[in-house]
């Protein structure tokens, strides 16, 4: 598949790499700042971005840029009706508006908040071990995250999901506290911590304790590598689906989506 990248960050550089181990040939990497880009764009000029992508001849992008630019990116792009793939958050607010857009143009956009293949594994495990918890109340629940410290949002993104995750099997955890404790928790209360700290590229625990015995479950990232190979492996599911008509076009989809009975 030809690809063309919007972002040419660290993750851009990482998903140029996975999309030529795994056979692509990237035609394109579009960006504001990165110096090797082979096109550099003015800051929110969405409209050089789009008629970069066109030019490039790609048959699917991948966008992994900044909150601020991610919204007039998406606007510009998802009318050339291209496969693509966001990794970019902090516009979660704004998804019924693309959903919208998407159905007015015909385009179509998948994306998540983390890409990688072992965590999206890690959701579905505690979620059923949550499950499993569910049934044997002398069971207490936590969640911990930490991360590289130029890290600047806490809880991760994905701390949260799994926190979902957790809240969902065990149905006695009904609030999330995401703050400092400065009293006794309550019972239904499922506190997420973050430490933050070098150069981490995370990890995720989740706790489940009892009197007797406390069991672990821990995904721990060795570098951001596993998150750019989730996201082509997704542009190539999105794209094949497309084509065969599993999915259809001008709709928003989820990794769900795209690794269906997977996730």
């Amino acid at each position: 598949m030809k690809i063309a990248l919007v972002g040419y960050g660290k993750m851009g550089h990482m998903l140029e790499q996975s999309a030529l181990a795994f056979g692509h040939t990237v035609v394109a990497s579009i960006d504001v700042f990165a110096q090797d880009a082979t096109v550099k764009v003015a800051e929110g000029d969405g409209k050089a971005v789009a008629d970069a992508v066109t030019a490039s001849g790609a048959e699917g992008v991948i966008e992994f840029t900044h909150p601020a630019s991610v919204m007039g990116n998406i606007t510009a792009l998802l009318p050339l009706k291209l496969p693509l793939v966001v990794g970019t958050t902090g516009w979660a607010d704004k998804e019924a508006e693309v959903a919208s857009l998407a159905a007015q143009c015909g385009g179509t956009l998948m994306h998540s908040a983390n890409f990688s293949i072992g965590v999206n594994m890690f959701y579905r495990i505690v979620e059923e071990a949550a499950a499993l918890v569910n049934s044997f109340p002398e069971y207490d629940a936590a969640v911990w995250e930490m991360h590289h410290n130029q890290k600047a949002d806490s809880p991760s993104g994905t701390a949260l999901e799994i926190a979902r995750r957790v809240m969902a099997g065990d149905k006695r955890k009904t609030e999330m506290v995401t703050d400092a404790f400065h009293g006794r928790p309550q019972p239904q209360q499922l506190h997420v911590s973050s430490t933050r700290c070098g150069t981490v590229p995370g990890t995720h625990t989740v706790y489940f304790d009892s009197a007797a015995d406390t069991i672990e479950l821990t995904h721990t990232a060795r570098s951001r590598q596993g998150f750019a190979n989730g996201a082509v492996h997704a542009l190539e599911n999105l794209k094949r689906m497309l084509d065969a008509g599993t999915l259809q076009p001008g709709r928003v989809y989820g990794m769900t989506d795209v690794f269906p009975g997977m996730f």
